[in-house]
Protein backbone atom coordinates (compact mmCIF):
# COMPACT_ATOMS: atom_id res chain seq x y z
CA UNK A 1 0.00 0.00 0.00
CA UNK A 2 0.79 3.74 -0.45
CA UNK A 3 2.09 5.77 2.71
CA UNK A 4 -0.80 7.65 4.12
CA UNK A 5 0.13 11.25 6.07
CA UNK A 6 -1.72 12.84 8.80
CA UNK A 7 -1.54 15.96 10.48
CA UNK A 8 -3.05 15.19 13.57
CA UNK A 9 -3.17 16.52 16.53
CA UNK A 10 -6.44 18.65 16.40
CA UNK A 11 -8.01 16.89 18.63
CA UNK A 12 -4.85 13.96 19.68
CA UNK A 13 -8.82 12.37 20.40
CA UNK A 14 -9.99 12.27 17.55
CA UNK A 15 -6.22 11.43 15.51
CA UNK A 16 -6.55 8.28 18.09
CA UNK A 17 -9.69 7.59 15.96
CA UNK A 18 -8.22 8.08 12.87
CA UNK A 19 -5.67 6.16 13.26
CA UNK A 20 -7.22 2.99 15.00
CA UNK A 21 -10.30 3.43 11.67
CA UNK A 22 -7.47 3.45 9.02
CA UNK A 23 -6.08 0.16 10.19
CA UNK A 24 -9.23 -1.83 10.90
CA UNK A 25 -10.06 -0.99 7.57
CA UNK A 26 -7.00 -2.31 6.13
CA UNK A 27 -7.02 -5.17 8.04
CA UNK A 28 -10.83 -5.90 7.58
CA UNK A 29 -9.85 -6.18 3.45
CA UNK A 30 -6.30 -7.72 3.91
CA UNK A 31 -6.73 -10.02 6.27
CA UNK A 32 -3.91 -11.60 8.26
CA UNK A 33 -1.55 -9.11 10.49
CA UNK A 34 -1.73 -6.26 7.94
CA UNK A 35 -1.91 -2.77 8.77
CA UNK A 36 -1.64 0.65 6.93
CA UNK A 37 2.19 2.58 6.29
CA UNK A 38 1.26 5.71 7.96
CA UNK A 39 3.03 9.10 8.95
CA UNK A 40 2.08 11.52 11.09
CA UNK A 41 3.00 14.91 12.24
CA UNK A 42 0.77 15.52 15.41
CA UNK A 43 0.24 19.10 16.25
CA UNK A 44 0.21 20.89 19.55
CA UNK A 45 -3.76 22.08 19.74
CA UNK A 46 -3.46 24.39 22.59
CA UNK A 47 -1.27 26.50 19.53
CA UNK A 48 -3.74 25.71 16.98
CA UNK A 49 -6.90 27.14 19.13
CA UNK A 50 -4.95 29.97 20.22
CA UNK A 51 -4.21 30.89 16.44
CA UNK A 52 -7.90 30.12 15.98
CA UNK A 53 -9.28 32.22 18.39
CA UNK A 54 -7.24 35.38 17.27
CA UNK A 55 -8.13 34.67 13.41
CA UNK A 56 -5.23 34.07 12.73
CA UNK A 57 -5.88 31.93 9.86
CA UNK A 58 -2.85 32.55 7.58
CA UNK A 59 -0.29 31.53 10.63
CA UNK A 60 -2.39 28.22 10.80
CA UNK A 61 -2.05 27.48 7.35
CA UNK A 62 1.84 28.06 7.37
CA UNK A 63 2.18 25.67 10.38
CA UNK A 64 -0.04 22.92 8.51
CA UNK A 65 1.60 23.18 4.94
CA UNK A 66 4.79 22.82 6.82
CA UNK A 67 3.54 19.75 8.40
CA UNK A 68 2.32 18.26 5.66
CA UNK A 69 5.39 19.50 3.54
CA UNK A 70 7.29 17.47 6.45
CA UNK A 71 4.93 14.63 5.61
CA UNK A 72 5.23 14.53 1.94
CA UNK A 73 9.10 15.00 2.09
CA UNK A 74 9.36 11.85 4.96
CA UNK A 75 7.54 9.93 2.24
CA UNK A 76 3.51 10.30 2.31
CA UNK A 77 1.71 9.70 -0.71
CA UNK A 78 -1.36 11.61 0.43
CA UNK A 79 -1.87 13.87 3.19
CA UNK A 80 -5.25 14.12 5.46
CA UNK A 81 -5.57 17.05 7.96
CA UNK A 82 -7.22 14.97 10.82
CA UNK A 83 -10.30 17.63 11.40
CA UNK A 84 -12.93 19.56 9.71
CA UNK A 85 -11.93 23.31 10.93
CA UNK A 86 -8.79 23.21 9.51
CA UNK A 87 -10.26 22.66 6.23
CA UNK A 88 -10.20 26.33 6.21
CA UNK A 89 -6.81 26.39 5.11
CA UNK A 90 -7.08 23.19 3.29
CA UNK A 91 -5.83 25.19 -0.27
CA UNK A 92 -3.43 26.79 1.13
CA UNK A 93 -1.96 23.63 2.40
CA UNK A 94 -2.78 22.13 -0.58
CA UNK A 95 -0.07 24.48 -2.16
CA UNK A 96 2.68 23.50 0.58
CA UNK A 97 2.93 20.09 -0.61
CA UNK A 98 3.79 18.13 -3.77
CA UNK A 99 1.14 15.53 -2.96
CA UNK A 100 -2.60 14.90 -3.09
CA UNK A 101 -4.22 16.68 -0.21
CA UNK A 102 -7.75 14.58 0.48
CA UNK A 103 -10.07 17.15 1.50
CA UNK A 104 -12.67 16.19 4.17
CA UNK A 105 -15.43 18.53 2.68
CA UNK A 106 -14.91 16.63 -1.05
CA UNK A 107 -14.79 13.16 1.00
CA UNK A 108 -18.35 13.66 3.19
CA UNK A 109 -20.09 15.44 -0.07
CA UNK A 110 -19.38 13.24 -2.39
CA UNK A 111 -21.39 10.90 0.08
CA UNK A 112 -24.23 12.82 0.31
CA UNK A 113 -24.46 13.31 -3.23
CA UNK A 114 -24.26 9.15 -4.12
CA UNK A 115 -26.76 8.88 -1.03
CA UNK A 116 -28.87 11.50 -2.67
CA UNK A 117 -29.32 13.65 0.01
CA UNK A 118 -29.75 17.77 -0.12
CA UNK A 119 -30.42 18.90 3.31
CA UNK A 120 -27.89 18.01 5.61
CA UNK A 121 -27.71 19.45 9.28
CA UNK A 122 -24.07 20.62 9.93
CA UNK A 123 -22.44 19.81 13.59
CA UNK A 124 -19.02 21.35 13.79
CA UNK A 125 -17.26 23.58 15.24
CA UNK A 126 -18.31 27.42 15.56
CA UNK A 127 -15.60 28.09 12.88
CA UNK A 128 -16.96 24.75 10.90
CA UNK A 129 -20.44 25.92 11.29
CA UNK A 130 -19.88 30.04 10.82
CA UNK A 131 -17.66 30.32 8.42
CA UNK A 132 -18.42 29.91 4.63
CA UNK A 133 -15.77 27.72 3.23
CA UNK A 134 -17.57 24.36 4.30
CA UNK A 135 -21.25 24.85 2.79
CA UNK A 136 -19.46 27.16 0.09
CA UNK A 137 -18.12 24.02 -1.03
CA UNK A 138 -20.58 21.48 -0.53
CA UNK A 139 -23.17 24.36 -2.92
CA UNK A 140 -20.42 24.55 -5.41
CA UNK A 141 -19.38 20.94 -5.54
CA UNK A 142 -22.34 18.84 -5.21
CA UNK A 143 -25.61 21.14 -4.90
CA UNK A 144 -26.09 20.09 -1.19
CA UNK A 145 -27.04 23.06 0.85
CA UNK A 146 -26.32 22.26 4.72
CA UNK A 147 -28.34 23.45 7.41
CA UNK A 148 -26.68 25.08 10.65
CA UNK A 149 -28.63 25.19 14.06
CA UNK A 150 -29.40 28.53 15.07
CA UNK A 151 -26.88 30.67 17.46
CA UNK A 152 -27.64 29.19 20.69
CA UNK A 153 -27.77 25.53 19.79
CA UNK A 154 -24.05 26.35 17.57
CA UNK A 155 -22.46 27.51 21.15
CA UNK A 156 -23.84 24.14 22.72
CA UNK A 157 -22.76 22.41 19.98
CA UNK A 158 -19.05 24.09 20.14
CA UNK A 159 -18.76 23.37 23.61
CA UNK A 160 -19.22 20.37 24.10
CA UNK A 161 -16.55 20.05 21.22
CA UNK A 162 -14.07 22.19 22.94
CA UNK A 163 -14.88 21.58 25.95
CA UNK A 164 -15.84 17.81 26.92
CA UNK A 165 -14.89 15.84 23.19
CA UNK A 166 -11.36 17.30 22.76
CA UNK A 167 -10.62 16.63 26.57
CA UNK A 168 -11.57 13.11 26.14
CA UNK A 169 -15.41 13.29 28.34
CA UNK A 170 -17.96 11.88 27.29
CA UNK A 171 -21.43 13.03 28.84
CA UNK A 172 -24.89 11.48 28.41
CA UNK A 173 -26.57 15.01 28.92
CA UNK A 174 -24.06 16.35 25.86
CA UNK A 175 -25.83 13.33 23.67
CA UNK A 176 -29.18 14.21 24.86
CA UNK A 177 -28.43 18.00 23.99
CA UNK A 178 -27.19 16.95 20.80
CA UNK A 179 -30.27 14.86 19.80
CA UNK A 180 -32.57 17.88 20.51
CA UNK A 181 -30.51 19.62 17.91
CA UNK A 182 -31.10 16.88 15.54
CA UNK A 183 -34.85 16.65 16.16
CA UNK A 184 -35.12 20.55 15.64
CA UNK A 185 -33.48 20.54 12.48
CA UNK A 186 -35.32 17.22 11.07
CA UNK A 187 -38.60 19.38 11.96
CA UNK A 188 -37.02 22.15 9.69
CA UNK A 189 -36.37 19.77 6.53
CA UNK A 190 -32.90 18.25 7.62
CA UNK A 191 -32.67 14.73 5.50
CA UNK A 192 -29.58 13.77 7.21
CA UNK A 193 -27.19 14.31 9.91
CA UNK A 194 -23.21 14.85 9.14
CA UNK A 195 -20.82 14.84 12.11
CA UNK A 196 -18.99 17.65 10.55
CA UNK A 197 -16.37 17.66 13.63
CA UNK A 198 -13.81 14.75 13.50
CA UNK A 199 -15.09 14.05 17.64
CA UNK A 200 -18.25 13.90 17.49
CA UNK A 201 -18.51 10.27 16.59
CA UNK A 202 -17.14 10.09 20.12
CA UNK A 203 -20.62 11.17 21.16
CA UNK A 204 -23.19 10.47 18.79
CA UNK A 205 -24.01 7.79 15.96
CA UNK A 206 -26.79 6.25 13.87
CA UNK A 207 -28.50 5.12 16.70
CA UNK A 208 -29.32 8.15 18.04
CA UNK A 209 -31.65 9.60 15.51
CA UNK A 210 -33.82 9.00 12.51
CA UNK A 211 -32.11 10.32 10.07
CA UNK A 212 -29.36 9.06 8.42
CA UNK A 213 -25.72 10.21 9.76
CA UNK A 214 -22.70 10.69 7.91
CA UNK A 215 -19.82 10.29 10.02
CA UNK A 216 -16.61 12.64 8.61
CA UNK A 217 -14.06 10.79 10.33
CA UNK A 218 -15.02 7.68 8.96
CA UNK A 219 -15.65 8.64 5.77
CA UNK A 220 -12.07 10.52 5.45
CA UNK A 221 -10.47 7.14 6.88
CA UNK A 222 -12.09 5.22 3.95
CA UNK A 223 -10.67 7.75 1.33
CA UNK A 224 -7.25 7.36 2.72
CA UNK A 225 -6.99 3.25 2.60
CA UNK A 226 -9.05 3.95 -0.91
CA UNK A 227 -6.46 6.51 -2.49
CA UNK A 228 -3.18 4.58 -0.75
CA UNK A 229 -4.50 1.25 -2.51
CA UNK A 230 -5.35 2.49 -5.91
CA UNK A 231 -1.57 4.15 -5.92
CA UNK A 232 -0.46 0.74 -5.12
CA UNK A 233 -2.37 -0.97 -7.79
CA UNK A 234 -0.79 2.23 -10.04
CA UNK A 235 2.64 1.56 -9.44
CA UNK A 236 2.38 -2.24 -9.48
CA UNK A 237 0.44 -2.07 -13.21
CA UNK A 238 3.60 -0.05 -14.34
Amino acid sequence: MATIGLIGGMSWESTAVYYRKINEIVRDRRGGLHSADILMHSLDFDRIVTMQKAGRWDDAARCLASAGDGLARAGADCVLICTNTMHLVADEVQQGIGVPLLNIIDVTGRALANAGMKRPLLLATRYTMEHPFYRDRMRARFGIEPLVPDEADRKTVHDVIFDELCCGTVRDSSRDAYKAVIRKAEAAGADCVILGCTEICLLIGPEDTRLPVFDSTTLHALAAVDFSERVAAATVAA
